[in-house]
């Protein structure tokens, strides 16, 4: 079983259901789903570095990303509608699990002056958006390997109404947020 998630219906369930006054196990807030872009603005220009991104995401996330694709045009830009841009993985189920328990216990510490996590990144709705400036803070790649730096969002939605909630649970599972 994954450690998170084992976590999460033992300690973190009945913690929320004390702290808010909920009356039943499927009223506490839970993970739906998290999602990690790699925006390749340079790929319009050589499809090589898209390739190398989507290689390095498919290594994070343990299974393979889908492209992204523009939406318009943009001349200032050189961008054609239709144009690969960028890549993303969602993760459901035991691999969102998994995929947060490796972030925060091994990706996050490896970060440099990390001072913890900014709470300005929720969105009013529960969900929290996480941007990190590099992708090697992730054990699975090899540095050898990596051709190009490249930074990422990470999205974790979550089943709460409020900020507040939100932030409880991820506190609960392991976020370190910064002081303020």
């Amino acid at each position: 079983m994954v450690r998170l998630l084992d976590k999460y219906r033992n300690e973190i369930v009945p913690a929320m259901m004390k702290q808010f006054g909920y009356t039943n196990r499927l009223q506490a807030p839970r993970l739906k789903k998290i999602v990690i872009n790699m925006g390749v603005g340079e790929a319009t220009q050589d499809t090589k570095i898209l390739d190398d991104a989507a290689a390095d995401l498919a290594l994070i996330a343990g299974q393979r990303p889908v492209l992204t694709r523009s939406r318009k045009s943009i001349s200032n830009f050189k961008l054609r509608a239709g144009a690969t841009v960028g890549c993303k993985a969602t993760l459901r189920g035991k691999i969102m699990y998994e995929f947060l328990d490796r972030l925060v216990s091994v990706a996050l510490p490896r970060i440099r002056d990390f001072r913890g996590a900014p709470l300005k990144s929720f969105d009013g709705r529960g969900n929290y958006t996480l941007g990190l400036s590099e992708q090697v803070v992730f054990p699975e790649l090899e540095l050898d390997r990596v051709k190009r730096v490249q930074g990422m969002d990470i999205v974790v939605v979550t089943s709460s109404k409020t900020d507040e909630e939100a932030k409880t649970l991820l506190q609960l599972m392991g976020v370190p947020f910064a002081k303020k």
